[in-house]
């Protein structure tokens, strides 16, 4: 569910259930991420009249640059932890501070390439060919459950990749039975995958059975009075019950808001009435200020995935004036005109970020190329429009539907990508600026500096010593003049 702030705000739009909120400026990127007990209650608040002038300054800042809200109720304050723990770590939100030390919740890793896998604990999930359960927020409960179905099961506990007999002497786990025994042979490779796969039953939330028989050892303990081991196996049973049962197990699988996977595309067919999925998609947009450093960028998803090896970015060359409908004309047709050029695919999908003109001028220089057809839309910010070639009327999809996601995400990549480009460039020309300030630097010496060093930042690392070498007509006494001007800038 989503909404704008520039409408009025309406609390029964928002459902009184726990889950995660996230606020986005006026271009489209997220500045906040928070997560409430009650989405209602808490979402109201930052629109009420008084907040906007007795917070304090980081809140009233944060007022004033939202302009559009969406929420994403989940079962239970769990899952709104771990969602809002996902999604700030995915947009890094400049509002966010309470994160900053990157606080990661545990995951569990097993490899199963291995010939006799073990359990292991992660932070990070890496794309490594392993399985990965989680991420779970009661690392204190994590920890000796994992433990107990290492015994359990009978899992081997030691380090070594492929264990021998020689690890063996120093093994702790044989002297109470806690192991099957894999590095002498006891068990063969199958047989110990059996057991793992047993094991990855529980972890994918298979628990009945497993509790009914920590059940049955309670009851026996407490019956022939042995109440330390009764506690332990009740203790054992709510900890799994916790971390696997069927309240948590949902938010181990939380969907993060972005609309990615072959779900998504699979949806977004349906939606466009594509003849085959688009499993490649390109999505393009224009940043600049005034005109000024004016900069394209293409992003590519792949199965509706980001594919940061097939991003391109763009100086603009042709048009000097604030005109974003040649700008991005002048973009589709070098981007095309190379891949046409080059014999390489065309994408199964093109999005321009922006509305009827945006669109219009992407068509433009695909005729003039005279480029083979495509899929190509506009997608407009405001509310959300589809542009489709030949169509009057905008198609409008579901705010929640995984379709509309996924062009988001796209949008909004493309969106980043442009800024980070166009940012990177106003940098470097104010950092470049400085060297103009220096009395004998005209133009010539300053393109010859920047030839030698490449950057105003390496520059400022060089001795004088240094300059003099690799400048052409600079002496030493100019040089030093130049390296201590920078050091006080």
């Amino acid at each position: 569910m989503s909404g704008n702030k520039q409408q009025d705000f309406y609390p029964g739009d928002v459902p009184a259930r726990p889950g995660v909120y996230v606020f986005r400026d006026r271009f489209g990127k997220v500045i906040y991420v928070g997560k409430a007990a009650n989405l209602r209650k808490r979402v109201s608040q930052y629109f009420q009249p008084s907040r906007s002038h007795a917070s304090d300054p980081k809140v009233r800042s944060l007022i004033k640059s939202i302009t559009n809200w969406e929420v994403y109720p989940v079962k239970n304050e769990d899952e709104s932890l771990i969602l809002e723990s996902r999604l700030i770590k995915q947009y890094a939100p400049r509002y966010n501070v309470l994160m900053r030390d990157d606080k990661r919740y545990l995951l569990i890793r097993i490899d199963l390439n291995e010939d006799y896998p073990r359990l292991k604990l992660a932070r990070v999930r890496k794309d490594d060919g392993c399985r990965y359960f989680g991420p779970f927020p009661k690392g204190g409960m994590l920890r000796p459950t994992i433990d107990f179905l290492t015994r359990y099961f009978r899992i081997r506990s030691c380090k070594s990749t492929l264990p021998t007999e020689h690890d063996r002497k120093h093994c702790l786990a044989k002297n109470v039975r806690d192991c099957c025994e894999p590095c002498i042979g006891k068990v063969s490779r199958e047989e110990y995958h059996a057991r793992v796969a047993e094991m990855i039953k529980v972890l994918d939330g298979s628990i009945k059975e497993l509790v009914a028989n920590l059940k049955d050892r309670m009851e026996t303990a407490a019956k022939e009075t042995k109440f330390e081991l009764a506690a332990k196996w009740r203790d054992m049973v709510t900890n799994i019950e916790e971390v696997f049962g069927g309240r948590n197990r949902s938010f181990r699988f939380a969907k993060i808001p972005s609309a990615t996977g072959e779900e998504a595309v699979k949806d977004l067919q349906d939606a466009l009435k594509l003849s085959s999925p688009p499993s490649s998609i390109e999505g393009f947009d224009i940043s600049n200020i005034g005109g000024q450093l004016a900069v394209g960028s293409m992003v590519n998803f792949v199965d509706g995935k980001p594919n940061p090896k097939g991003y391109r970015r763009f100086r603009i060359r042709d048009v000097h004036q604030i005109d974003d409908f040649a700008m991005m004309h002048e973009v589709i047709n070098r981007h095309f005109k190379r891949k046409l050029d080059d014999n390489r695919p065309l994408p199964g999908l093109v999005l321009i970020d922006g509305g009827k003109g945006q669109l219009s001028a992407a068509l433009q220089a695909l005729v003039k190329l005279k480029c083979p057809p495509f899929p190509i839309i506009g997608l407009a910010k405001k509310q959300e429009e589809i542009f489709l070639p030949g169509q009057d009327k905008p198609l409008v999809l579901n705010r929640n539907r995984p379709a509309l996601k996924l062009l988001q995400a796209l949008r909004d990549e493309a969106h980043r990508f442009a800024v980070n480009y166009h940012r990177g460039l106003r940098s470097r020309r104010i950092q470049e600026s400085l060297l103009d300030d220096i009395p004998g630097i005209g133009d010539n010496r300053k393109q010859a500096i920047l030839k030698a060093f490449g950057s105003i930042r390496k520059l400022r690392k060089a001795t004088p010593e240094e300059i003099a070498e690799k400048i052409p007509g600079i002496g030493t006494q100019f040089a030093k003049t130049i390296h201590d001007y920078l050091r006080k800038s």
